[in-house]
């Protein structure tokens, strides 16, 4: 250390404090990086690796990259999953003695991005702490760009890996834990492998009791947690402690915007695990994870990024509320049936800024007048919508109008003040208005006018001294000067004083030219200086009414996903349906909204559903694959999913009864990184709904058993099937689509069981599936039609065909041989009668290939056999 330059020392101190991060540090125009992290950011960055002399024997590993681009270059890095820290001068190099001192002015990770380069509009981007003491969760969840803060608790051990389902719903971006949960290996093992996040472990003094109850006060501004109506919630306490102390510590500011928590219960949310939110593409596809193809993607007509960041959520957290969903659906459909109010208000959202990150921007110091001007000409768009809503009939709508705050106070204040022309730096001036203040307006005169000013001085002193030829110059050396020829030295008055003396004249100065050089030169510094103040002190206003912003922004947000909600169903046909605290789900004509959306006009086949937990606990559902099972009962879940969100559905009728969860088993994949092969992802799954589905539940299952033996699936299927139709053990709704024809039988043997099966034509030329559900059961699969369909080769497709009747025909022979000893084993005193020879000649005429004799031939072997057996 001691025979390192200076500098390089300086640079190690430094790095010692974010030891997990790589360090850009400031030098003149770039951000240079060394050593390691030098050699990892050349790596990822695609950047050229150099060296530096550093005091030892070989060149420090050195990259950089310029300051005035390095967001794309951090964008990057946070990306692929690291922390970087940010290190700047923290002295004025005019007034440093030696090396110009540096320190870290931030730590930027995956969730404590804030700028909107890092942000993708339509999504949060969540930092999330959860605290475990082997029994019990505290969770909290942050969007620091927003101010969005959430925390709740989950109790006992049955919600051990239910804290996996709020992980999934929240999806963060990253996430802190303490030491207690990374040492349960199996818990934190299958949250690593399940979900891609950065994971921090933090020490245990992060999740103090006592330091979280004071962290949380000072930042939320009251005197104690207790005026938070979080007394009892210590596990939540210690979580949401942790998480504002890792943001103290990262972002090295206070942020204005972090005001408020928000606790809810998990229990107030359908529960949707993270196989069920995977498998019905709430938010984005399966394959590809895009937002095109899932439910989201056909729902969102939000004109606001708030909106869709607030729709996003929405599908996240289905309500069991049914009074609050209905009044959800109310507004809908006032909005739906007034196309007045739809259009004026699509036009009216369509205009407002990201208010909510705007005000993290001002929160963190980081906006420019721009970022005000868009607050500003969003803030006098909210009479407007407090307007349009004034002729809605929901009782819903007219809370919200009257919940608004219209902030016009705020809006009229950023519009004498801020120049919506200003440059995107706040260090080039030009950001306040004229006639806002009366030294900005000195002082930019000067800037603008010195030459006028000059000139005007000049023909004054012209005018008072009679010395035509009297001029004001200008040169670097000596700054502002009036010159005067020889032959007019005896004009010049007292007052001028001598500057220079020159062969042929004389320079002077004035008190007043003096004073005006002086304002001239510094007016530019000044004038910059100034509206960097004044810009200040009015974010600081705007601050200070942050919260003000913050509700009516969230307000906002909520009638743009109604409006989307109506939109969307205006665009496609959806009807309001009836939800209730029932047990019944009742669908007429129901539609799979992605499925149809991607389908020519008119072309889906619609179906209906009737299913509750008394009489029809349980449809299984039978039919030849690709004919439309797993579209049926996905949408089901998805129109009973829909209805509690407070959407439109796509049906002619729909009456839906709360339900609690929604589980799916549907198709599996190898989970490789777990050691968990296809069947065993499926029998996790199936475990998972076994062991939490209540009668309360909706259960979708598609092709139990598929991954094992013929028998060893069909037996799982049926065991499956039994438990979840049994009444007394779990009798939730079950739709369960099957390829095993063999539990059809279940609907004589149980109560509540009812079969269904996919309506199919056959043609000579081949089937046609009219993805149509019927009452009844399929007693044909059709594989090889849908493998024809698939393309597979016309060898492959008739040699297929030939082992299909040859398999066929062995079947008919088995179930005939196990008749006959059914038969047999009934007739005990008949089967005692039998000697060891008789047995041999059943067993002769099991296996007898009559279906390939002659009449001639097999008279002539009963004939034979009868003389065999009488002579013997």
């Amino acid at each position: 250390m001691d025979q390192l330059t200076p500098m390089m020392r300086q640079y190690l101190n430094v790095h010692e404090k974010v030891k997990d991060a790589i360090l850009f540090f400031r030098l003149g125009d770039f951000y240079e990086m060394f050593f390691d992290d030098a050699i990892t950011a050349s790596r990822e960055l695609e950047i050229t690796l150099t060296g530096r002399e550093c005091g030892l024997e070989e060149k420090a590993p050195m990259c950089g990259v310029p300051y005035h681009s390095a967001e794309g270059y951090i964008a990057k890095l946070i990306e692929k999953g690291y922390k970087v820290a940010i290190c700047e001068q923290v002295e004025d190099p005019k007034e440093a003695k030696g090396i110009v001192k540096r320190d870290v002015v931030r730590v930027i990770s995956p969730g404590t991005v804030n700028d909107g380069n890092y942000l993708k509009d339509r999504s949060n981007n969540y930092l999330m702490s959860i605290y475990y003491n082997m029994v019990d969760f505290g969770l909290a969840y942050m969007d620091i760009s927003t101010g969005e803060f959430y925390v709740t608790e989950l109790n006992g051990h049955e919600n051990k890996y239910r804290i996996l389902d709020e992980i999934a719903k929240i999806s963060p971006s990253e996430i802190l834990i303490n030491t207690v949960l990374f040492k349960d290996k199996v818990l934190h093992e299958t949250m690593a492998n399940k979900f891609s996040m950065f994971t921090n472990v933090l020490p245990n003094k992060y999740f103090d009791l006592e330091n979280s109850k004071e962290i949380i006060s000072r930042s939320v501004g009251v005197y104690s947690v207790n005026s938070l109506g979080l007394t009892d919630r210590q596990h939540g306490l210690r979580a949401a402690g942790a998480l504002l102390e890792y943001i103290d510590q990262t972002q090295m500011r206070t942020l204005s915007h972090i005001d408020r928590i928000n606790w809810y219960e998990v229990d107030s949310y359908m529960s949707l695990d993270y196989a069920t939110r995977s498998n019905l593409e709430l938010v984005k596809t399966i394959r590809g994870g895009d937002k095109k193809g899932s439910l989201l993607g056909i729902l969102d007509k939000t004109q606001t990024s708030m909106g869709g960041r607030k729709l996003k959520k929405w599908l996240s957290e289905p309500l069991t509320d049914p009074n609050m969903i209905n009044k959800r659906l109310e507004a809908v459909e006032s909005i739906y049936e007034d196309v007045s109010i739809k259009d004026r208000l699509k036009i009216a959202l369509g205009s407002i800024y990201d208010l909510k990150r705007i005000v993290g921007k001002l929160s963190f110091g980081n906006c420019n007048s721009r970022d005000m001007t868009a607050l500003k000409d969003s803030i006098f768009l909210i009479p407007d919508i407090k307007n349009i809503l004034e002729s809605a009939k929901s009782g819903y709508l007219s809370e919200l109008r009257m919940e608004i705050d219209d902030l016009q106070d705020l809006g009229e204040l950023i519009e004498k003040s801020i120049n919506p022309d200003g440059p995107a730096t706040l260090k080039e001036g030009n950001l306040i208005k004229y006639g806002y203040d009366k030294n900005v307006d000195y002082y930019r005169n000067i800037s603008g006018n010195s030459k006028d000013m000059i000139l005007r001085i000049e023909a004054e002193e012209k005018e008072k001294t009679g010395i035509k030829s009297l001029k004001i110059k200008y040169n670097k050396v000596f700054g502002y000067y009036i010159e005067v020829t020889r032959t007019n030295l005896h004009l010049v008055p007292e007052r001028f004083v001598r500057k220079q003396t020159l062969a042929n004249c004389e320079r002077y100065f004035t008190e007043e030219l003096k004073d005006l050089e002086t304002k001239i030169l510094e007016a530019d510094e000044k004038l910059v200086e100034l509206e960097y103040e004044i810009f200040q002190d009015v974010r600081q206003e705007i601050i200070r009414n942050i919260n003000r912003i913050k509700k009516t922004a969230d307000f906002i947000s909520v009638i743009d996903v109604l409006y989307s909600f109506s939109q969307a169903a205006y665009e496609n046909g959806y009807v309001k349906p009836s939800v209730a605290e029932s047990d019944e789900i009742i669908i007429f004509d129901g539609r799979h909204p992605v499925v149809e959306s991607m389908m020519d006009s008119n072309d889906f086949v619609p179906n209906s559903c009737e299913i509750d937990c008394r009489n029809n606990r349980m449809i299984l559902i039978t039919g030849p694959n690709m004919a439309g099972k797993s579209t049926y009962i996905r949408q089901v879940a998805l129109i009973t999913l829909m209805a509690q969100v407070g959407s439109f559905v796509p049906a002619k009728q729909a009456k839906i009864g709360v339900v609690d969860r929604i589980f799916t088993r549907v198709g599996a994949s190898d989970d490789l990184a777990s050691g968990h092969s296809t069947f065993m992802v499926e029998m996790s799954e199936v475990s998972n709904i076994l062991k939490n589905a209540t009668k309360n539940s909706l259960v979708i299952l598609d092709e139990i058993g598929r991954g094992t033996s013929t028998f060893d699936g069909l037996s799982i299927a049926w065991a499956v099937a039994e438990h979840l139709a049994e009444s007394t053990k779990v009798g939730c709704k079950t739709l369960f689509a099957t390829h095993y024809h063999e539990l059809t039988e279940l609907e004589e043997m149980m109560d509540g069981v009812r079969n269904y099966c996919i309506k199919v034509q056959e043609r000579e030329e081949g089937v046609i599936f009219l993805r149509k559900i019927v009452p009844g059961s399929a007693d044909k699969s059709y594989g090889i039609e849908v493998a024809k369909l698939a393309g597979l080769p016309q060898g492959v497709i008739q040699r297929a065909n030939e082992l299909l009747l040859v398999m066929e025909e062995k079947e008919v022979r088995i179930k005939r041989s196990k008749k006959i000893q059914e038969a047999v084993s009934e007739d005990k005193d008949r089967l005692n009668l039998f000697n060891y020879k008789d047995k041999l000649v059943i067993e002769e005429l099991e296996t007898l290939p009559i279906e390939e004799m002659t009449p001639i031939e097999a008279m002539n072997y009963l004939n034979a056999l009868k003389k065999r057996l009488t002579s013997e």
